[in-house]
């Protein structure tokens, strides 16, 4: 016990033992300056410079512009560019994701891999599975005066029944008798425009087709998604002078008329006018003979 006693009365002797720095004139030896000091004196100094620098390079890092010259330390402008980028990327794939998924149900009706009756909202169908022989169908005579009033008004103005206000015409895709007309209790959501082989066959409006390929049943099919929520399906064409992709103008010629496809009897043009996602009578807004 007294011999650490002695070990500690002896270390802190050493602590605070005082030493002289003295600063001499090397040619003159004349002492220029002199300090004294102890071991602890020294300690204590040389650990608050250490901690005065590690602070003060911290507070350079964080809170001053001087970080941004430091390896490894990006301008927090940049940082914020890149968190955008990353959020406008996620976007874009989402938005990517459905129009594949759109374009997907699409092929799969033209292609008969799905009926039409079972597609959602979202893709180029929006219909249930309902027994036509179910609905009663039956005009009254005031509903038939009221749909022979909107016809007359209406006509060849698609917009103007879906509450718009422009005028917008369509154009005939081809002229000719309609052998087979629209109808919904066989889901025929067409009209049949018989047609001499090769006749040119033009697109109904302006717009981009997102659909040009061939398929068993249909032969050559072109489908162009056009303004206000319109699609136009032409099928049974012999070949098409429009790829996937392509932006069309109202009346340019996009395929010629044949008779491709299982479901084909001979040489025609099958049109197709769908309103949001809804098929509506072609007949009601065009003029094919």
């Amino acid at each position: 016990m007294a011999k650490e006693r002695k070990n500690k009365k002896k270390f802190t002797k050493k602590l605070l033992h005082k030493y002289r720095l003295v600063i001499l004139n090397e040619d003159t030896f004349e002492e220029r300056l002199s300090f004294k000091l102890t071991r602890l004196n020294v300690f204590v100094l040389v650990t608050s410079s250490v901690i005065l620098l590690i602070a003060g390079t911290t507070f350079l890092i964080a809170f001053t512009g001087l970080r941004e010259y430091i390896p490894g330390y990006s301008p927090a402008q940049l940082k914020k560019q890149a968190t955008d980028l990353a959020y406008k990327t996620d976007s874009l794939q989402n938005t990517i994701l459905l129009n594949n998924q759109y374009y997907e149900s699409i092929r799969k009706v033209l292609t008969g891999d799905l009926e039409a009756g079972i597609l959602n909202r979202d893709s180029l169908v929006r219909a249930q599975q309902i027994d036509p022989s179910l609905i009663d169908l039956t005009r009254s005579r005031a509903d038939s005066l009221l749909r022979e009033e909107v016809a007359q008004e209406d006509k060849y103005n698609v917009l103007e029944t879906a509450g718009g206000s422009m005028d917008f015409s369509l154009f005939p895709p081809a002229k000719g008798p309609i052998t087979e007309r629209y109808d919904l209790k066989t889901r025929h959501y067409a009209v049949d425009v018989v047609v001499a082989k090769n006749t040119p066959i033009k697109a109904a409006a302006s717009g981009r087709v997102i659909f040009a390929e061939w398929s068993a049943a249909t032969g050559f099919v072109i489908i162009i998604k056009h303004d206000y929520g319109l699609t136009t399906v032409y099928k049974h064409n012999a070949s098409l002078t429009k790829e996937q992709g392509d932006q069309v103008r109202s009346g340019e010629v996009i395929a010629t008329a044949g008779s491709t496809g299982e479901l084909s009897t001979g040489p025609h043009l099958h049109f197709e006018l769908w309103l949001e996602g809804n098929p509506v009578n072609p007949t009601d807004y065009i003029d094919f003979e």
